[in-house]
């Protein structure tokens, strides 16, 4: 591993530029404190990067957990209390990974996974407009109060309570972040756009103070890093004495789901996007995963994932092996002890900007026409999604939008279970129903009700020929047919297909005397 470090050196100091920004806006966007993030983002890179057979991918706090954490942390009260369920979380982790449950992704349809990401895009976007524009957060906690709901209550009154300087450093971080790939500076790897929103915020903040009182972004609307004096400073420990409390573990479970399966998700983008298209082994990222949450749970991290835009800038800046996400963790704790002064001055506008459009890249305009093409059976599950994780929360949300695919998916079992054909044989015209690869249970009321509504004296071949299953179910509604129905209605029927592996082919005798064979 040791031997590319001429790759992976580099890799790691641009993952790491462009890693401590979204670990600070993370932590923002999760209300959880802001070294927090830091410390999730050490332990993804280290702990994760060592455990992890991932080559390419890259662990840290992830925005899609952010609405999960925030909600999370209200409603258990402290922080210390959600640092519990983000152990519990890892341990559930560890535990599917080592029963090798990692197949469990390709379960969830790809319409509620990107619902899933365009309302983690939609929450985002909301939650960072307060602070892109400076708005004072003692007004919403008012409207809190006084019962309003606290997903739109920040958005309420902002107009009249918000920092001219916060806009102006978030309006050219933005238009810095939209039009980077068309400077000069793009070319230049170990210098991503987000950390140049960074510097210029604390540059225009440094101007503003100098030249422009009124618009100086106040200590309120700053990063705060508490000072780190000693190792043991920067250490929260979770409240073991909630351990009995069921909100807890409901939270761990929620996190380790979403968690789980956005590293899966992850997972498979980053093997897509790798050159070297090397491959993984889902249980073993979902152990390291696991223990990782455990260990930033104990210590007062938030909970870590594999984060596809760390991954993607780690295979684009040339990463070789899994070292460039060990060296960009422990860059990260560098910086944790000995920049923690600079990034006290850093404007929360600025990392609220590079959350934005975060938010508006999950949840861009394209995604939701390109999904409205698709038909109403993509369509209404991806937008029901959304609907309940806004209203709701991730984990019903996404259990909202598997429901109502699991409705289409037996609507469409319902209504095309077979082919239903009229043929002219020499015998006289004949109705021939084909059957499918599979036919089970949920076919049993459409077929019923087909062979039921047939003429009287009709001439009939059912037609298994290329069925590979057909459901008990089905053989029997076959048997009353033959034995009661078309003996009733006077219907030549002739069945034909069924293969020696159904048991019940020696048990519906033949009567096709008046039809020829085929």
């Amino acid at each position: 591993m040791f031997t590319k470090i001429k790759n992976d050196l580099p890799a790691g100091l641009v993952v790491f530029l462009v890693a401590l920004p979204l670990c600070l806006g993370v932590a923002l966007a999760s209300g959880a404190p802001l070294l927090s993030g830091v410390i999730s983002g050490i332990i993804g890179g280290i702990v994760v990067g060592l455990l992890s057979q991932s080559h390419a991918s890259v662990s840290g706090p992830a925005a899609g957990l952010a609405a999960v954490v925030l909600a999370s942390i209200t409603q258990l009260g402290q922080f210390e209390v959600f640092l519990l369920s983000v152990v519990l979380a890892g341990a559930i982790q560890l535990m599917i990974g080592l029963a090798k449950g990692g197949f469990i992704a390709n379960y969830i349809p790809s319409n509620v996974i990107k619902g899933l990401l365009a309302a983690i895009g939609i929450t985002l976007i909301l939650k960072q407009i307060p602070h892109a524009i400076g708005f004072e957060r003692n007004v919403a906690n008012d409207f809190v109060q006084q019962e309003v709901s606290p997903f739109f209550a920040e958005l309420l009154h902002f107009f009249a309570h918000f920092s001219w300087g916060s806009m102006i450093v978030s309006a050219f971080s933005i238009l810095v972040m939209l039009y980077w790939d068309k400077t000069p500076m793009s070319k230049f790897k170990f210098f991503p756009a987000s950390l140049f929103v960074v510097l210029l915020g604390v540059a225009l903040n440094f101007i503003f103070k100098t030249y422009f009182p009124t618009l100086y972004i106040t200590t309120a609307h700053l990063v705060k890093m508490p000072p780190v004096t000693h190792v043991s400073t920067l250490i929260t420990l979770p409240a073991f004495d909630n351990i009995y409390n069921p909100n807890v573990w409901i939270v761990a479970f929620t996190i380790a789901v979403i968690a789980s399966l956005e590293t899966l998700l992850n997972l498979e983008a980053v093997e897509n996007m790798d050159p070297h298209k090397r491959h993984a082994s889902p249980n073993q990222e979902l152990i390291a995963q696991g223990i990782g949450n455990m260990l930033s749970g104990m210590v007062g991290g938030i909970p870590i994932t594999s984060v596809i835009v760390r991954s993607s800038v780690n295979i684009s800046a040339g990463a070789a092996t899994k070292l460039s996400a060990i060296l960009h963790g422990i860059f990260l704790s560098i910086s944790v002890l000995l920049l923690s002064s600079f990034l006290n001055l850093i404007p929360l506008a600025a990392l609220a900007s590079i959350l934005l459009l975060t938010g508006y890249k999950l949840a861009k305009v394209s995604i939701f026409t390109e999904m409205y093409k698709k038909g109403q059976n993509q369509f209404i599950p991806f937008l029901a999604t959304i609907v309940g994780i806004l209203l709701t929360d991730l984990l019903m949300g996404v259990l909202i939008g598997v429901a109502i695919n699991v409705f289409y998916l037996l609507k469409n079992n319902y209504s095309n279970p077979f082919v239903l054909e009229k043929e002219s044989l020499h015998v006289g015209e004949t109705i021939r129903m084909k059957l499918p690869n599979q036919v089970t249970f949920l076919n049993k009321t459409s077929i019923k009700t087909t062979l039921w509504e047939i003429p009287q004296a009709s001439k009939v071949i059912i037609d298994a020929t290329y069925c590979d299953f057909i459901d008990n179910d089905i053989l029997e509604l076959i048997e009353t047919y033959k034995t009661t129905v078309s003996t009733h209605k006077a219907i030549q029927l002739k069945i034909i297909g069924l293969k020696q592996h159904y048991q019940w082919e020696e048990q519906i005798p033949f009567h096709l005397n008046a039809l020829g064979r085929d």
